[in-house]
């Protein structure tokens, strides 16, 4: 069925859902780490301060293009690249408000809570 002609959820099937995506909330595996995004750059990149305490230049990849938007503060799951790894990086995934809770709880999102305001 077309994501436009839905009808809305009810509260039954909301808190369903919200269960549901809590449980298929991507941690960070390997390399990956977990980062904000802090300014937009242009085209399909942006400075991102990430967990490991360094600030990247992330991209968006070709097959995400469409179909992620990302805005200043969005939290998102970063894998730093094998070269220059340090400055650079993808972006894998972005998380959603109560999936961000659910790093919280897990202490994922400490350390850059501090940096906050």
């Amino acid at each position: 069925m077309d994501p436009k002609h839905r009808k809305p959820l009810s509260a039954e099937e909301q808190q369903q859902q919200m269960a549901e995506d809590i449980r298929r909330t991507p941690m960070p595996r390997d390399r990956q780490t977990i980062g904000i995004c802090d300014q937009r750059v242009g085209g399909s990149r942006m400075r991102t301060r990430c967990m490991d305490g360094k600030t990247r230049i992330c991209r968006i990849p070709g097959r995400l293009k469409r179909k992620l938007w990302i805005r200043e503060g969005d939290v998102l799951l970063i894998e730093p690249w094998e070269l220059s790894g340090d400055e650079k990086g993808d972006v894998i995934f972005k998380y959603k408000p109560h999936q961000v809770d659910v790093l919280r709880r897990k202490g994922l999102l400490k350390s850059l809570e501090t940096d906050e305001f």
